[in-house]
């Protein structure tokens, strides 16, 4: 209700007056949120996860070794919200949906008696302050690569956005505080430099692992990880998860445990069989960097790619070089819709067109029909790639339009058409 109140104040409030006082105005909802629920994070284990990629299926992996270590747990991601043995889909098009929401979302755990909660954490939610009075115990930066750039206005503001999550742990009153960090990343060291009692990194580089068509196989300290998962960043994401683990106490048995119970992670990834002989794959990945280490997973074989460009108004610099990793590992490409917002969704398709010479291109603006096109190309033995929303609830167009979507729930109608069932 306070939030709703503030926001209503807003509108009254001249403009440029409002975007000088925003910091304050977020920054007292943070605690006027906190103080309303009676700062609940004080009495929970809190893990912040940030990162550029991986948050959510390290956070997904990280409650998976809570609770196969016996403690009940509360997660809080872009896929959905759990608190013990309840889910739900997360259908609000942000990870943090605000700062009442993130104080009640924990408020909701203690009452139902988690003693752990795992919280992805990112940029935009940091700017806003939506992850204040979250008191943590660990964070977990999975990497940092170039993205929201539009949004902060650099690279380096976007950095320090993340920067100010670790600063929140430093000051939290809980002791040890624990820090784990991508050693492989370049931008890693800069989250060792807080000044925090326990500083662990990982590194897949410096681990030995194999992978086939089964999923990964990772040798941890005395232990070999076995996960169904697969990929460069499923190998980044379980190091991180299992060295947080590790620096809290968690048995290698119990980590070992967890790390095996991920099966799927939701749009991360994630098959879609109805008995067809190829195969058809949606993930999340929306940025050319991330969408080239899906493609790699499936090298030698032919690879229909289907995906969009993220986000109207927002990173327009990566449209090309997405077009590019396409042209380079893709034997068809569909270019479709995905969340244009006000922007028309045919410039932003012919923007993605311009990074690919010298090879045939569909532009399907509809994407159902563009996932129905590449499904129907598809002979035996191929990998029908969906990249761009992975859980996505909606596809945002002009004026604040929502169509709700679920790119698996497509693809699972549609070749239900294709096959007759």
């Amino acid at each position: 209700m306070i939030e709703r109140i503030l926001r209503t104040i807003r509108f009254f409030i001249p403009k440029q007056l409002y975007q000088f006082f925003q910091p304050f105005y977020h920054y007292l909802l943070a605690i006027l949120g906190a103080f309303f629920y009676g700062f609940p994070a004080q009495k929970l284990f809190v893990v912040g996860i940030t990162g550029t990629k991986g948050k959510s299926s390290t956070a997904e992996l990280i409650s998976l070794i809570f609770e196969s270590a016996g403690y009940k747990t509360a997660l809080l991601s872009t896929i959905h919200f759990k608190i013990g043995g309840k889910s739900e889909r997360n259908l609000y098009k942000m990870t943090m949906p605000g700062r009442f929401f993130v104080q009640k979302f924990l408020h909701k755990a203690v009452k139902a008696g988690c003693t752990h909660a795992v919280i992805e954490m990112t940029s935009e939610g940091s700017r806003q302050h939506r992850h204040r009075y979250t008191e943590m115990n660990a964070l977990v930066v999975t990497n940092l690569t170039p993205e929201h750039i539009e949004s902060h206005g650099s690279f380096e503001k976007y950095k320090e956005a993340k920067l100010s999550i670790a600063r929140e742990l430093a000051i939290s009153s809980k002791h040890p505080r624990i820090i784990v960090s991508n050693a492989d990343d370049e931008h890693g060291r800069d989250f060792m430099r807080i000044e925090i009692e326990k500083k662990l990194s990982f590194s897949r580089q410096k681990t030995a692992y194999s992978e086939n068509e089964s999923g990964i196989l990772i040798h941890f300290g005395n232990i070999d990880l076995t996960s169904p998962l697969r990929g460069d960043i499923n190998v980044e994401n379980i190091l991180a998860a299992a060295t947080l683990a590790e620096a809290v106490g968690i048995s290698e048995n119990k980590i070992k445990e967890g790390i095996a119970m991920a099966s799927v992670i939701e749009g991360r990834l994630e098959k879609v069989s109805l008995g067809q002989p190829f195969e058809v794959v949606v993930d999340y990945a929306h940025t050319a960097d991330s969408m080239e280490k899906v493609y790699k997973i499936f090298e030698g074989k032919r690879k229909i790619c289907i995906f969009g460009a993220t986000g109207g108004g927002r990173d327009k610099w990566k449209r090309p070089v997405m077009g590019q990793i396409a042209r380079k590992y893709c034997d068809e490409i569909i270019l479709t819709n995905d969340d244009p917002y006000d922007e028309d969704p045919m410039q932003i398709a012919e923007e993605v067109k311009s990074g690919i010479k010298n090879k045939k291109v569909k532009i399907i603006i509809d994407r159902r029909e563009a996932i129905k096109e590449g499904l129907s190309v598809a002979g035996q033995g191929d990998v029908v790639l969906i990249t761009g929303k992975g859980t996505d609830p909606y596809i945002m167009g002009a004026n604040g339009a929502k169509i709700p979507w679920d790119d698996r729930k497509v693809v699972r109608e549609e070749l239900q058409n294709l096959l007759g069932k």
